[in-house]
């Protein structure tokens, strides 16, 4: 079996920069400890330099996890990052009706969007997994 790679580590070194707030633990899909990190700072700044260390084994365990397909998680994760209370990663992946309400709504107050956060790695590999 071919390992496909859906992430990417030059995205994940990129979210590691604001890494101190989880970035790069969300996008790896890692919610619990992203969690964590963005409520203490990273563990006080020295999770976030461990990662620097971490990030090579996160992007291979996301790669053997999730579903490669027509949706690319690099493309989600970074519309979800800078756009994601307008709904744009929402629309990318196909969902119309949840999209235009994130739209209209600043991405379900807010909540929509950390409820993303959490969930955006597995939304996708199921979309991707459906569509085969």
């Amino acid at each position: 079996m071919q390992i496909q790679d859906t992430h990417s580590k030059v995205i994940g070194y990129l979210l590691w920069i604001f890494g101190f707030l989880g970035s790069h633990r969300f996008y790896y899909g890692k919610p619990v400890t992203g969690t964590i990190w963005f409520f203490t700072g990273g563990l006080l700044l020295v999770g976030w330099l461990v990662d620097l260390f971490l990030i090579p084994a996160m992007d291979r365990e996301a790669d053997l996890r999730f579903h490669a397909g027509a949706i690319d998680y690099n493309v989600a994760w970074i519309l979800l990052t800078f756009l994601g209370v307008f709904g744009v990663h929402r629309l990318y992946m196909g969902k119309w009706i949840s999209g235009i309400l994130y739209l209209l709504t600043g991405g379900f107050f807010l909540l929509g969007v950390l409820y993303d956060f959490w969930t955006l790695n597995d939304q996708i590999s199921l979309c991707n997994a459906e569509r085969g």
